[in-house]
This record gives C-alpha cells, sequence and structure tokens, in this order.
C-alpha cells in the first residue's frame, strides 16, 4: 500500500544519513527538555525524532521517503519495506512509531499541555525506535 496522495520522494544515500542526523539531534533535544521537565518540547522533539528516524531508514533500504500530508502513510512504507527487507522486529517497530505519531496532535495542536507521564512512555518508545533505526547505518 502507498500513501493514499501518492506523494512519494526519492532519497539518496546521503541525505538518508543527514535524515539520522537530524534524528539524533531531535533525540539529544527530547532527552535534555525531558531531563528539565520541560514536556511539551520532549513530545515535540520527540515524535520530529521518530519522524526523521523513519525518513532515515526508508531512505536507507528503498531510497525513498514519505511526502504525504499524512505521517501515518509513512507507517505503511515502512511495513511495506520492512518486510521486503527481512528485518526482525520489523511490525513492533512499526507499531512503536504509529503510537508516537498518536500523540503528534495532542502535542503540536491541542490546549492541554503534554504530561510527564506521556512523555516517559514517548521518551521509552522514541528511544528504541531510534537505536532500531541506527542499526540500518552500521
Amino acid at each position: 500500500m502507498s500513501p493514499k496522495d501518492g506523494r512519494i520522494r526519492n532519497v539518496s544515500l546521503s541525505e538518508a544519513e543527514s535524515y539520522l542526523n537530524k534524528a539524533k539531534e531531535f533525540y539529544l533535544a527530547m532527552l535534555d527538555n525531558y531531563q528539565s521537565k520541560r514536556w511539551n518540547a520532549t513530545g515535540f522533539a520527540g515524535i520530529h525524532c521518530a519522524i526523521s528516524s523513519s525518513d532515515a531508514v526508508l531512505g536507507k533500504i528503498a531510497n525513498i521517503r514519505s511526502a504525504s500530508s499524512d505521517h501515518y502513510d509513512t507507517v505503511l512504507l515502512l511495513r511495506k519495506y520492512l518486510k521486503g527487507a527481512g528485518r526482525g522486529r520489523a511490525e513492533e517497530q512499526v507499531t512503536r512509531l504509529s503510537r508516537v505519531l498518536g500523540q503528534k496532535n495532542l502535542v503540536e495542536y491541542e490546549s492541554r499541555d503534554f504530561r510527564q507521564d506521556e512523555c516517559e512512555r514517548l521518551v521509552k518508545d522514541v528511544g528504541r525506535f531510534f537505536e532500531y533505526a541506527k542499526e540500518f547505518f552500521l
């Protein structure tokens, strides 16, 4: 299955590596914000770490990334290409990414603040997904 609006961009290996570098910066920002108890900023950085990590993985294994306005289209692409790549733990990681993306609207657009308990779960999921993404570049 492809993104609903058909928006996929070609990605070179160097671009995939750049997405991984962005993911690392967002990951470090997430941890710094978490330690400083800035819950909204933690959520924002964590979500963007996951998005950049998924762009890096898709770029590495399929030379593409989703350019769809719906971030869940990335989940569909990862599910498709990770299965073909024969990578273990793929479905677990795709589910993890989906959970993280499920927090995006709350963190970025809703009027209530992101809570500490939500941050704890997000930091755990993002950390595991980011570590998984890095394995593709070893």
